[in-house]
């Protein structure tokens, strides 16, 4: 596999010119018989998070193919400008499959699918479907109620907190379930919503959490790619839920569960539709029930009885006995926007731009 950072791509991209030129990387993957697939990640890869996890589904594809499969990862790509370039170049050497994995490679990946329609592209968080362009996507607002219920139990304060990278709906959905989920065993609960219009920003994830825990706020989760927010909860004495991956160890023993991602499905089933000449643009949404959502264990501070509460809780929403955004539900100016008995169409939940009574924040 070879892993390219977004400098070490500049060279690998002179030299594929040159090849291609030649006419010889088509030949050469023709004459060796693999599958060449390209992936392109929004964020450095670290111990734990958002890339993290998707590097795993990375390696699943490795261990399923062996050498039946050339894979070319591409790290800390989030412009725009950068992201369409790279994807091109990916596509013109040879690559039959190709993977963004951010919200932010929509509009670059829509626009290279298109001069090539050979090539199988599969787009994470994505929402525009083409010929050649599918996405895979995980219902985030599942794992987020369940452990907004843990919040909910855990909590003295009643105010939750919620760091968000931006103000999307992939991101203000889960925000709002995670109140959700607490109003469902504390109805006067209210979270505080922060975004750092950032993915990846350290620093400022340190001071948002700090913000936070001076506004009372005895539970925070953060929807970005690092463990600050569980580590600044922990050292603030706070309760913390991880995201993307299982972050207790940064959590100075104070993380109440992680929802974690587990796309290696998306990965192997894509990679070898491209193999057998099957695969088509599908349109994947998956949660707790088919385990792309997967919530890591309890902490061991909370009762059993809860802990057997939580479970079933994950149960009843992977079997769809609950829906997190089920009726009756108001935003914040009080307005209905669910009937009583009525839940969130979801279309509607994949749009989400508006806050559920009790969100503390603005989304512009």
């Amino acid at each position: 596999m070879n892993d390219l950072t977004r400098r070490g791509f500049l060279k690998y991209s002179g030299a594929l010119g040159a090849a291609l030129g030649a006419g010889g990387l088509s030949t050469v993957a023709k004459a060796q018989e693999v599958l060449k697939i390209g992936v392109v990640y929004v964020s450095p890869i670290a111990e734990i998070g958002w890339t993290k996890q998707h590097s795993l589904g990375v390696e699943a594809i490795k261990a399923a193919f062996g050498d039946k499969a050339e894979l070319t990862v591409i790290d800390n790509i989030f412009m725009p400008q950068d992201a369409e370039r790279i994807f091109r170049e990916l596509a013109s050497a040879g690559n039959k499959l190709i993977f963004g994995t951010s919200f932010s490679h929509g509009t670059p990946m829509q626009k290279v699918a298109p001069r090539f329609p050979k090539v199988a592209f599969e787009h994470c968080s994505g929402i525009v479907h083409l010929a050649n362009l599918g996405t895979f996507e995980a219902k985030y607002y599942e794992g987020t109620f369940v452990a907004g219920a843990a919040g909910g139990y855990m909590s003295k304060s009643g105010k939750i907190g919620f760091i968000g990278g931006f103000p999307i709906p992939d991101i203000v959905g889960p925000a709002n379930a995670l109140l959700l989920g607490a109003q469902s065993v504390n109805p006067n609960a209210t979270c505080n919503a922060i975004f750092l219009n950032s993915w990846f920003d350290p620093g400022k994830e340190k001071e948002a959490a700090k913000t936070l825990l001076s506004q009372g706020c005895d539970v925070i989760c953060s929807m970005t790619d690092t463990a600050t927010g569980v580590q600044v909860a922990g050292e603030g004495g706070a309760w913390s839920i991880g995201y993307a991956s299982d972050m207790a160890k940064f959590a100075s023993g104070k993380q109440l569960t992680s929802f974690v991602l587990d796309w290696t499905s998306d990965y192997v089933g894509a990679a070898k539709a491209v193999a057998a000449g099957t695969w088509k643009p599908e349109v994947r949404w998956d949660g707790l029930a088919a385990g792309v959502v997967k919530m890591a264990p309890y902490n061991d501070g909370i009762p059993a009885d809860t802990k057997a509460k939580l479970k079933q809780l994950e149960a009843d929403i992977g079997s769809g006995k609950v829906h997190p955004y089920g009726g009756e539900l108001k935003d914040q100016a009080g307005n209905l926007k669910v009937a009583a008995g009525s839940v969130l169409a979801d279309d509607d939940v994949r749009g989400m731009n508006w806050f559920v009574k009790g969100m503390i924040g603005k989304l512009s």
